[in-house]
């Protein structure tokens, strides 16, 4: 019986456990962490052996096959010894894709993937597609092979999981955007993130398609050195394209071989530039499956968005507040700020990953009449801004943070949660963040 070592007991660990046991393999799981409860339930009920707060080396080492929580890195020593000893060392989406012969669409970038990935299933569901969706959203891809059959998967996929892939191949690629983002974790190298991201295409062939940002000079620059056996689905929203989709007279327009499609950019669901990008991303997967063009048009008209993007959350005394506390980076927000059309009272802060403020100069000059400051340390935040808006406060807390911005905010304006930041230093995670957002709201 081969050994399935795993390490790290969250949702991709627990995930890969409970296929690698239904595949006939010997399952051991290991964090140096401690275990959530509903993950110890969880491996406790399917009897799966399992520790927290240490790695066992001799109860590590002896793997046929070691699968990675994305969150380790590969320079950790533990990694080192398992690569010396010549044990393969996967991330979870490469060990679920082998338990499956569904048709996948991955969906990587360094912004709009949730959104991308959300709308991707929304459109197949709507068409009667026996489709999941997993990865980096909801369950893990591996429990989702494990506990049922479907057609399709539409996975989102971080840098970290492309880190770990062998043989995984999805039958359509969307490569959404590349901005510098976990540097930390690629030696401070954006080629080398960069790189990370096109794995994705890595074991494409040529009846497999990667759809790709054309106005996105990263990615137009890497392709043009390092072409992909895929057929390319480009979209754009400055230039009109052979095949693709593109942006002509206020409507999108989707065009595969010599088939259109066309819809009015006023009936989209999501609104804002990097939305058009998505819905456009989203689109030509759905058409690269075969979904009906009504069904194409239906979807993107009625689609609900993701939680904590862009999330319209209450309007009180015509101030409208809105969540995007998933924007932990400086390119989220810059779309965040982009969209803005009232005059905004921005709240921004956390854990800073190298972020440079200047290219949101413009942006703010524009657009935010007051900033609120939401971490531990603001300085960079103070530095960047504190000459170019009339009011900078800082605040320690959310309730705090919402507190001012109900005083500073008047009829007809914006208060935007948009951190450009990580969540670590006050919150559990970027969920945690929004949420306590818009409890702090409701208790106004």
């Amino acid at each position: 019986m081969a050994r399935l070592v795993i390490l790290g007991g969250g949702e991709s660990g627990v995930g890969t456990a409970i296929l690698g046991l239904r595949k006939g393999y010997e399952v051991f799981v290991s964090d140096k962490g401690e275990i959530k409860r509903e993950y110890k339930n969880v491996l406790e009920h399917y009897g799966i052996d399992w520790e927290e707060k240490n790695h066992s080396k001799e109860k590590i080492l002896n793997a046929d096959v070691v699968m990675k929580s994305p969150g380790i890195p590969d320079t950790v020593s533990l990694i080192v010894d398992l690569v010396d000893k010549g044990i393969p060392v996967i991330s979870e989406i490469e060990f679920a894709s082998l338990f499956t012969d569904a048709r996948i669409i991955g969906i990587t970038g360094s912004n709009g993937k949730t959104t991308t990935t959300m709308l991707t299933h929304h459109i197949l569901k709507g068409d009667g597609l026996n489709v999941g969706m997993a990865g980096n959203i909801g369950d893990s891809f591996a429990k989702m092979v494990a506990e049922k059959v479907c057609e399709c998967y539409v996975l989102e996929i971080s840098s970290f999981q492309l880190d770990g892939i062998v043989d995984f191949k999805p039958h359509i690629a969307i490569l959404t955007n590349i901005t510098p983002d976990h540097l930390d974790r690629y030696d401070y190298k954006f080629e080398n993130y960069v790189a990370s991201k096109f794995r994705i295409a890595k074991n494409q062939t040529d009846g497999d398609f990667l759809i790709y940002d054309a106005d996105d000079e990263v990615i137009e620059s890497w392709l043009a050195k390092h072409p992909v056996k895929s057929i390319v689905m480009p979209f754009s929203i400055q230039k009109e394209l052979e095949q693709g989709a593109f942006l002509k007279d206020n409507e999108i327009v989707i065009k595969i071989n010599n088939e259109i499609i066309k819809m009015k950019t006023s009936t989209l669901a999501l609104e804002g530039k990097h939305n058009l990008k998505n819905t456009m991303a989203a689109s030509l997967a759905a058409k690269l499956v075969g979904i009906r063009k009504q069904t194409i048009r239906d979807c993107v008209a009625n689609f609900q968005g993701a939680e904590h993007r862009l999330e319209k959350v209450l309007k009180i005394q015509h101030v409208q507040y809105i969540n995007d506390s998933k924007a932990t980076n400086v390119n989220a927000t810059y779309f965040a700020l982009d969209s803005m059309s009232a005059p905004t009272v921005w709240i921004v802060g956390g854990v800073d990953k190298g972020n440079n403020y200047k290219e949101l100069m413009p942006l703010v000059r524009e657009k935010v009449k007051a900033i609120i400051c939401l971490g531990t340390d603001n300085s960079k935040i103070v530095d960047a801004f504190g000459n170019v808006v009339d009011l900078l406060v800082e605040t320690y807390a959310m309730e705090e943070a919402v507190k001012v911005a109900y005083k500073i905010a008047e009829r007809g304006d914006t208060v935007l949660l948009s951190p450009a930041c990580a969540s670590f230093d006050l919150f559990k995670n970027y969920e945690d963040r929004g949420n306590q957002f818009k409890e702090a709201i409701k208790n106004l």
